[in-house]
This record gives structure tokens, sequence and C-alpha cells, in this order.
């Protein structure tokens, strides 16, 4: 087997690492031990803050469609039932932008929603 020198692809592997721990604190941008699992850390938490943007921004979806559900006389359970029973399919990050941009369309989706809540019983 011919001999393998691995001088260039170990020195661009840790080079990597070392670049994606450049502004880390002490020791974790300059030696190699440290910033690989600074670095190994950092990519975890990422991957997790990916999912925790998506609930975060839902819950906000969520506060800001109940709020103006509030203002129309219902609460969000009812508006979000009105809405299901009438078949109206907008989904919150829509309602959220209609309920922030234009109240007024808004106001008419939670009379459309009353009025399938008031039909249906």
């Amino acid at each position: 087997m011919p001999r393998v020198k691995r001088g260039s692809k170990r020195r661009a592997k840790r080079k990597k690492i070392l670049d994606r721990a450049s502004g880390y604190f002490l020791t974790k941008s300059k030696l190699y031990r440290s910033a690989k699992e600074a670095v190994e850390r950092g990519l975890k938490f990422a991957y997790s803050g990916r999912k925790q943007r998506k609930r975060q921004y839902r819950s906000l979806w969520i506060v800001r469609i109940g709020a103006a559900a509030k203002l129309s006389g219902m609460s969000y359970n009812q508006f979000i039932h009105g809405l299901k029973v009438a078949g109206v399919e907008l989904d919150r990050k829509i309602l959220a932008d209609i309920a922030v941009k234009d109240p007024g369309a808004f106001k008419s989706l939670a009379a459309q929603a009353k009025t399938a809540i008031a039909g249906a019983a």
C-alpha cells in the first residue's frame, strides 16, 4: 500500500474549525481542541435554535390573532373554531399579518366566524 501523507488534509480540517471559532473567547478561538468543542456545542445550539424559532413565531402569531380577536369580541379559540366551521383555510401566519396590517379585513373574518358558529349551533 502506498504511504499517505495527511499534511494538507489535516491542516484544512483544523483551519475550517478554527475559522468557525474566530470571535470566540480566549483559547476557544486559538487552540484546536477547545475550538472544536466550542464549535460543536455552537452547532448543537444552532440546530435546536432553528426548531425553537418556528415555535416562537407560531406563538407570536397566536398572540397577535388572539389580541385582534378580543377586539372583535371573541376569544382566540372561538375565532379559530369559527373559521374552521366556515371553511376559511388561512394559516396563522397569514391571519396574524391581516390582524396587524388590515384590521378591517380581520373584523370581516371575525364576523364570518361568528355567523358560522351561530349557524352550526
